[in-house]
């Protein structure tokens, strides 16, 4: 909870910081230089100009110093007050007197300039180094009296960073960047973070090491800023290593994420986590990654581990055991026969179920079960090729092909197979899945067109159960439209509409015998056929329920009401129609009316004779029954009239 609270106060400011740098952006549009941590427009008209003068000659100063030495220039930053470097010493001692302390001009613009100098060869690096403070002063003075340069090699910083020695690299993180080609906003960022991770986990932090291209002058505007950062393991008492490992990785990498909400440079910070003990078995096991780490990583923060580790490999003290040795040799064997391997799958797995599973699921469209993948390629031959004529055998033979190949390699009668083959098993399977692509179009076509059939069956098979129940039997295809038409629809029984979507669909049918019916037509067919299969299946069943109706005794016994539906020779009675576990029983009915041989009944017995039962015409009830129905509900029982 307590970081989860640091987590939010980390990125209101963040926030704050960022709507700072948008108005950074602003003023630099409008000439002014960019200050974080203030709004210049707050200063009074006379310091607002004098910034806007400041901007013009820190961009003069930058264009000159380009012009001299362009792509050894690896970032210019204007410091805050009293924080150059001396001439001459990168790091002035502290404890120097008061009254030797140099006099400082309140109108001194110090300005930071970073220098490569990792291709210098004609000349040692402090002979470099004081060629450039003379010739880069001497432009800081043409541009304006007040400016104090502090000339930076790359190599003198890092020398700092080997010596446990940060106060410059505290001071480049508070600078406000001029010009910048990554590697000083990769040193604001990696302080931020690195300040973060000590204040919360200092006692586990072994060191915080910059690496990547960014120390092995490789790097550009676009590259990772990749630090390493080690824990120490070895005094974990209340959670596993990889516990450990893993809730301070999450933690380090939300850190870095709100380091760079902090500084604006977002997304560039590539976290690294090592525990100590995992960073070690790396060492022993000759892992390169590690070796690479320590021959070009620069620490800005070291416990006294990584260095002792940088300098024994430097001197050719850490080298790898022979076990580690025989691994990096043996690895080579490995990776080439993985390679094989690989090769062999692609033939054996990939292509083959590429092409196999495309070929059952079109089968399956079809409405063919899937079959064995020896099965298919018949299968496929048998109903795409020779009977609907829709694919061509080379594409057959091609999933026979690779059925074939996948089942030497699996016997062994194959050992491996080549480069050159497995180009024209990828080949041929891409050919083969862009037909079988439109083979699924062409079978979804021929399944509408059955659908369509079907419905249209259906239809047909529905109308006459309608004309069946108006008393017309045996009507002839070609009568039934007439005679619905005069029994139903001119009667005002069935509304016109329909008769018109059942001419719609005939030429439909129509249509679909000549091969004329497009996908479209056959969408709106089939939605017309379901529309009238729906109304008059629901006209049947209206018409039935109100015949049912007429077979129904409703009684009142008590409090509770029932039903007796008597139907033909048998009788049904539910008694109580209020209640959700209904009781059903069966009886005969007699010649004199009345119910005998009564007996318990089920509810799919009761639907089955209301499904099977005949239009009943009149249904009349004899006096035999209300003296049986006391037997069943009691004397009291009642019969309700218009209910």
């Amino acid at each position: 909870m307590i970081y989860e609270n640091n987590i939010n106060k980390l990125t209101i400011k963040g926030e704050k910081m960022a709507k700072k740098q948008k108005n950074v952006q602003e003023k630099q549009d409008e000439g002014m230089p960019a200050m974080p941590g203030f709004d210049p427009k707050q200063l009074p008209k006379d310091a607002q100009k004098k910034l806007k003068d400041m901007k013009k000659k820190l961009d003069t100063f930058q264009k000159k110093v380009l012009e001299k030495f362009d792509k050894y220039i690896m970032g210019i930053a204007l410091l805050p007050p009293r924080q150059a470097f001396p001439q001459n010493q990168m790091n002035p001692p502290m404890d120097q007197p008061a009254q030797e302390q140099p006099k400082i001009n309140k109108d001194e613009i110090n300005v930071l300039v970073l220098v490569d100098d990792s291709d210098s060869k004609k000349m040692s690096k402090f002979e470099l180094k004081d060629k450039l403070t003379t010739i880069i002063g001497q432009i800081a003075k043409e541009t304006d009296e007040n400016f104090v340069v502090s000339t930076v090699i790359i190599t003198e910083l890092w020398q700092n960073c080997y010596d446990a020695k940060h106060e410059m690299l505290q001071t480049i993180a508070m600078g406000a960047p001029i010009f910048d080609r990554g590697m000083l906003s990769a040193i604001k960022i990696a302080e931020i973070h690195k300040t973060m991770i000590l204040k919360k986990f200092e006692r586990y932090i072994v060191s915080y090491v910059l690496a990547g291209s960014l120390v092995q002058g490789k790097a550009t505007q676009t590259s990772d800023i990749d630090v390493w950062i080690v824990v120490d393991d070895t005094d974990v008492k209340k959670m596993t290593r990889l516990e450990l490992k893993d809730k301070l990785r999450a933690i380090i990498i939300g850190m870095g994420i709100e380091a760079g909400s902090l500084t604006g440079i977002k997304n560039k910070l590539n976290v690294q986590v090592y525990i100590l003990t995992d960073f070690w078995d790396s060492l022993k096991e000759a892992n390169p990654v590690i070796f690479t780490l320590l021959r070009d990583g620069v620490p800005f923060f070291d416990r006294g581990i990584f260095m002792p580790w940088k300098q024994l490999l430097k001197m050719g003290k850490i080298k790898p055991s022979p076990e580690a040795i025989d691994m990096f040799m043996q690895s080579g064997h490995q990776l080439l026969s993985r390679i094989d391997m690989k090769l062999k799958e692609i033939g054996m797995e990939d292509t083959f179920w590429s092409i196999l599973t495309p070929s059952q699921a079109a089968l399956m469209l079809y409405g063919v079960p899937p079959p064995t993948p020896k099965e298919t390629p018949d299968l496929m031959r048998e109903l795409f090729v020779k009977k609907e004529k829709l694919l061509e055998e080379r594409y057959v033979k091609i999933l026979e092909k690779n059925i074939q190949i996948r089942k030497d390699l699996e016997h062994g009668t194959r050992k491996e197979l080549s480069g050159k083959e497995i180009d024209e098993l990828i080949k041929d399977a891409n050919d083969y899945l862009t037909r079988i692509k439109k083979l699924f179009s062409e079978i979804e076509l021929i399944r509408e067109s059955k659908d369509v059939v079907e419905l249209y069956d259906a239809l047909t098979t529905v109308i006459r159960d309608v004309l069946k129940d108006e008393g017309v039997e045996k009507v002839t295809d070609v009568q039934l439209i007439k005679i619905l038409e005069d029994e139903l629809i001119s009667t005002g029984k069935i509304p016109a509409k329909f008769l018109r979507m059942i001419n719609e669909v005939i030429g439909a049918k129509a249509d679909y015998e000549s091969k004329k019916l497009n996908k479209t037509e056959i969408e709106k067919a089939k939605k017309d056929m379901r529309e009238l299969i729906k109304f008059f299946v629901e006209y049947i069943q209206r018409k039935r329920g109100r015949e049912l109706e007429r077979t129904r005794i409703r009684v009142k016994y008590g409090d509770k009401y029932g039903d007796i539906y008597l139907l033909g020779k048998q009788a049904f009675i539910i008694h109580d129609i209020d209640t959700e576990q209904k009781q059903y029983s069966k009886a005969e009915i007699t010649d004199k009316g009345g119910i005998t041989s009564i007996q318990n009944a089920t509810v799919q017995e009761f639907e089955k004779a209301i499904a099977s039962f005949e239009n009943p015409g009149k249904v009349f009830i004899k006096e035999k029954i209300f003296e049986d129905l006391k037997g069943v509900f009691g004397s009291d029982v009642e019969v309700l009239v218009n209910y």
